[in-house]
C-alpha cells in the first residue's frame, strides 16, 4: 500500500521511471513492437561495446578462465589476468598502481569512507555540489564528515579549505555526467597544495574521451592528483571500474576497502574487455576529435533555438527544459523521430532544471549524425509546443 502511494505521488509529479527493454545492434535499438531507435543517451562513448575485437578478446577470456571469478580478491579470486591487467591500466593512467572494482557505484561509496579512516578521525572531505549519487553516498556516510562547495566555486571551496584545521581531501568530478562541463582541475590543484589537501577525481565520463591518448583529464597533470577512479562501461565498453594512485595507496585499500574486500572479484569476461580496450583507446584520436565535433555542433543546434545546454564542454550535452513535463515532452518528440535520448529529471538533477539529455558516440556515422542535426534543429522553442 505504502509504495502504491509513493509511486502515485512520483507519477503525478511527473517523476516515475520505468525499464525499456531493447535489443541492441550498436547504436541501433530495437524495441519489442518492432520500433527502432538510434541510442544518442547511453555512455558508450567510442563505440567499444559492440567491437568485435573487444567482443573477442572477453569471449577468448571467458574460454581460458571460465564464467565466474569463484571468490573475493583476498581469498583465492584473484587471477593472475587481475593483476596483469591492473598492471597494464596503471601503466595507461601513468600510476604506480590501480586497482578494479564491480562498478563505479561501488568504487565511490566505498573508496571515500576508507581514504577519511586514513586521513584520521578529523578528516574533512569538500566535495563539489553536483557530483554523482555514488560520491555523495560515500562523503555523507559511514560517519564521515564532509561539506559540499557550489559547484566549480573555487572561491567557495577556498573558503572551506581556510576554514578546517584538520585533513581534508577535496573531491569532485573531472566531466560531470548531467551538465557535460568540466572542473578547472589546474586551479583546484594549486588550491589543494597550498592547503595540504589532496584531490579524489572521479574521471568516469573523462577516461578514453579526453586528455592525451584519452588517458583522462589527470594525465594532464602529472603526479598532482593523488587519487583517480573511474568506470570501464563507458568509453571503455566494458564494466567495472578502478581506483589509481601511489603503490602504498593501493595496499591500504586492499586492506581497508570494503567496496574490494567483501565482493566477488570482476569476471573474467570484464578483464578480457578491459585489456582489448587498453590496446585500442590509446590510438583513437581521430574518433576523439570527430565527438568533440559533432557535440560542438550539437550544442550550436540547441542554442540557436533558445535551449540552455548550460558550461557543457564536452560529449554531454544537456537541453535544459525546466519542467519535468517540458523534457518529458522533448525526448518524445526525438523518440517520434526515431532517435532515443532520455529526460533527466529531480532527484537527479535540481527541480527545475530538468533536461533531455544527449550523450554522444564516435559510432555516430556521418549521416545518422546529420539526421540528428536536422531534428534538433527543428524542435519547438523553450516554453512553446510543449506541457509545462
Amino acid at each position: 500500500m505504502l509504495a502504491a502511494q509513493a509511486l502515485d505521488a512520483l507519477d503525478m509529479a511527473g517523476r516515475r521511471r520505468t525499464l525499456r527493454a531493447y535489443d541492441r545492434d550498436g547504436i541501433r535499438l530495437r524495441l519489442p513492437d518492432g520500433n527502432v531507435l538510434v541510442d544518442v543517451a547511453s555512455n558508450d562513448y567510442l563505440g567499444l561495446a559492440q567491437d568485435p575485437g573487444i567482443i573477442d578478446r572477453a569471449a577468448e577470456y571467458v574460454a581460458r578462465f571460465g564464467a565466474g571469478s569463484g571468490a573475493s580478491r583476498l581469498i583465492c579470486g584473484t587471477l593472475t589476468a587481475h593483476r596483469e591487467v591492473e598492471e597494464k591500466l596503471a601503466a595507461f593512467l601513468g600510476t604506480e598502481a590501480a586497482l578494479l572494482f564491480g562498478s563505479g557505484f561501488q568504487a565511490n561509496a566505498t573508496l571515500l569512507p576508507a581514504l577519511a579512516e586514513l586521513l584520521g578521525g578529523e578528516a574533512e572531505l569538500l566535495v563539489d555540489r553536483l557530483s554523482h549519487a555514488s560520491i555523495l553516498n560515500g562523503a555523507f556516510s559511514h560517519g564521515v564528515k564532509a561539506k559540499r562547495f557550489r559547484h566549480n566555486d573555487l572561491n567557495h571551496l577556498e573558503d572551506l579549505l581556510k576554514e578546517g584545521s584538520g585533513p581534508r581531501m577535496v573531491v569532485t568530478e573531472s566531466v560531470f555526467s548531467m551538465d557535460g562541463d568540466r572542473a578547472d582541475l589546474a586551479a583546484i590543484a594549486d588550491l589543494a597544495d597550498r592547503y595540504g589537501a589532496p584531490v579524489y577525481l572521479d574521471e568516469a565520463h573523462a577516461i578514453g574521451v579526453l586528455g592525451p591518448e584519452g588517458r583522462g583529464l589527470a594525465a594532464e597533470l602529472p603526479g598532482r592528483i593523488a587519487v583517480t577512479m573511474g568506470t570501464l562501461g563507458k568509453a571503455f565498453g566494458g564494466f567495472g571500474a578502478y581506483v589509481a594512485g601511489s603503490r602504498l595507496l593501493i595496499d591500504y585499500l586492499t586492506n581497508r576497502c570494503a567496496g574490494f574486500l567483501y565482493t566477488t572479484a570482476p569476471p573474467p569476461a570484464v578483464l578480457g574487455a578491459l585489456d582489448a580496450a587498453l590496446d585500442v583507446i590509446p590510438s583513437l584520436d581521430m574518433e576523439r576529435m570527430r565527438l568533440a565535433s559533432m557535440a560542438d555542433a550539437v550544442r550550436m543546434a540547441v542554442q540557436a533555438i533558445g535551449y540552455d545546454t548550460g558550461a557543457s564542454s564536452t560529449q554531454i550535452i544537456p537541453v535544459i527544459a525546466g519542467t519535468e513535463q517540458a523534457a518529458l515532452g522533448l525526448q518524445q518528440i526525438l523518440e517520434m523521430a526515431g532517435f532515443l535520448a532520455v529526460a533527466i529529471r529531480p532527484p537527479t538533477v535540481p527541480a527545475g532544471t530538468s533536461r533531455l539529455r544527449l550523450s554522444l558516440s564516435a559510432a555516430l556515422d556521418d549521416h545518422t549524425a546529420g539526421q540528428l542535426l536536422t531534428v534538433l534543429s527543428c524542435l519547438p522553442p523553450p516554453g512553446l509546443g510543449l506541457p509545462g
